[in-house]
């Protein structure tokens, strides 16, 4: 395989408390988001993952997540988050 991701390089970004703590709000929108596709495929909770089942142990509210998943979907809001000011736009609440 040669695929060598290339994300858009955000590392001089730096968000604003404003749009910082918009990170946790688009983070539990992404688990939403993400465990209503699943739910919608046919997936049920399952105390283990189980492909062949269609078995996930995080088809639970984000509040009850592992730390561990909640960084994953914060990490993905953030980077989106800096990717768009990295773009050039401006995030602000109207």
């Amino acid at each position: 395989m040669t695929y060598k991701p290339k994300p858009i390089d955000s590392s001089l970004v730096v968000l604003s408390k404003e749009v910082l703590d918009l990170t946790e709000i688009l983070a539990e929108n992404v688990h939403e988001i993400w465990s209503q596709q699943r739910l919608n495929d046919g997936w049920k909770y399952g105390p283990r993952r189980n492909d062949a089942r269609r078995e996930h142990p995080c088809l639970i509210p984000y509040s009850e997540l592992p730390e561990s998943e909640k960084t994953y979907d914060r990490n993905t809001a953030m980077e989106t988050l800096k990717a768009i000011i990295a773009f050039g736009y401006q995030i602000k609440k109207l």
